[in-house]
């Protein structure tokens, strides 16, 4: 029985082997969890899909493989050496080897000799050696895949793009050797920065980042190094929400089986800003904005192991209260409970983080790529404010908070990054004290 890495989601083509949850000659069970693989930040584990011993793996930890690639076999005769000794499991294993491995000596000879430390799967180093592609560019070429891996998408627009590289220049001026153009999506870093080494002294403890933490930093270093972020706040009286909120948490508990909190109404209220400036709900590609029709809003959630992930509320804006309400508390769930699907995670539009909940006053959070903008939602505070009456002002205690918006100034200038914020205080401040739900 053939065992394939299932489709786990729109858009997602390849996954890492995490972990081999049995070896080879273990009997598994129907449904038993047979290997755990990751895609992106989310892991998950794959179950069996038949009954027998495991014979072969043809993917080892740390590999990458493609949707549909046969990634073990297992006997469902549960006969381990008359199986793998089979002519019909020996043909199945020829067959399938030079799928998983379809890559010629000299390539592998040639990746191998070269001092790059990436990895190439064997589809993107047989298109290198197909087209005659050296190390140097291989290793020049930015990939999109996870962990900066370079796909079959990165390869074939290099090959397109490559006789488009600069061949002008005058006869008297020296022509200086060129990188090769890579066609990449933009948030890809166009500049290399020399880290800065850290020598840790005899007390000091060592701990090597894991996997998911590895992926958020290359994330945040790319998004700083593609967007020029500029941020701006402003103050909202969010008094009426509060009181709103205590006066029907109890009744919404009965009758939803759910907790209300803030989060939904805040996502009610930006989504509602998004609608009235879409030109926030964008990406940037090159010199193109790609203009989303969609208003999906990822939430920045922390994970118990301290990591951060960011489930995303598919058209948030054709969701009431009610339907905000579940949608959030779902997605928070399945985040801590390690039950995210990668679709789960995908296709977010616009980003908000709530800093507040760890008591932040305000933040300056980085753009989620290869969106334009995310929000910050400040802790919610008592403060004294001058309040504006008929008979005159005066001194009251109000509950407010700071929104801080980070935003892209390569296509949102501050006109449009500030009034945006401002209509989400808005739509906070004039929040309905008597609002039916």
């Amino acid at each position: 029985m053939e065992i394939r890495l299932p489709k786990m989601g729109e858009s997602v083509t390849e996954a890492t082997i995490t972990n081999w949850l049995k070896n080879i000659g273990d009997a598994v069970a129907m449904d038993e969890p047979l290997v755990e693989v990751a895609t992106d930040k989310v892991d998950n584990e794959l179950p069996s899909e038949a009954e027998g011993i495991l014979v072969k793996i043809f993917f080892e930890k740390d590999q990458v493989a493609q949707v549909g690639d046969v990634i073990a076999i297992i006997s469902t005769d549960g006969a381990l050496e008359a199986e793998t000794s089979s002519p019909k499991v020996e043909e199945i294993i020829k067959e399938i080897a030079p799928v998983v491995n379809n890559t010629t000596p000299s390539v592998i000879q040639a990746v191998s000799d070269s001092n790059s430390t990436k990895f190439y799967s064997p589809l993107v180093r047989s298109i290198a050696e197909k087209e005659g592609i050296s190390n140097n560019e291989l290793d020049a070429i930015s990939g999109t895949g996870q962990e900066g891996r370079v796909t079959k998408k990165d390869i074939l627009d290099f090959v397109a793009n490559r006789g488009n590289q600069s061949q002008v220049s005058t006869p008297s001026t020296p022509v200086t050797p060129s990188v090769p153009v890579v066609q990449v999506q933009a948030q890809a870093p166009t500049t290399t920065i020399k880290e800065v080494v850290a020598i840790p002294s005899g007390n000091d403890e060592i701990i090597e980042m894991d996997r998911m933490r590895k992926l958020i930093a290359d994330h945040m270093v790319m998004s700083k190094h593609t967007s020029p972020h500029v941020t701006s706040f402003v103050e909202a009286d969010v008094t009426n929400i509060v009181k709103w909120r205590e006066k029907i948490k109890d009744s919404f508990k009965r009758r939803e089986g759910e907790n209300i909190t803030f989060t939904p109404i805040f996502m009610e209220a930006i989504a509602k800003a998004i609608k009235d400036f879409p030109m926030i709900n964008v990406s940037v590609n090159g010199t193109q904005i790609i203009k989303k029709k969609d208003i999906n809003l990822g939430m920045a959630t922390a994970l118990p192991s301290g990591n951060l992930i960011v489930p995303v509320i598919k058209n948030a804006d054709r969701l009431n209260l009610t339907g905000l309400t579940k949608a959030v508390n779902q997605l928070a769930r399945n985040a801590r409970d390690n039950k995210l699907k990668p679709e789960d995670i995908q296709g977010g539009t616009y980003t908000v983080t709530n800093v507040g909940s760890f008591g932040n006053v305000m933040g300056t959070p980085i753009i989620n790529q290869p969106q334009v903008a995310i929000l910050a939602l400040g802790a919610v505070r008592k403060m004294p404010a001058v309040i504006e009456t008929p008979e005159g002002d005066f001194i009251g205690i109000r509950h407010k908070m700071f929104l801080s918006h980070s935003y892209d100034h390569r296509v949102v200038d501050g006109s449009l990054g500030g009034q945006f914020v401002r209509r989400v205080a808005d739509y906070l401040e004039s929040f309905d004290i008597n609002r039916e739900i």
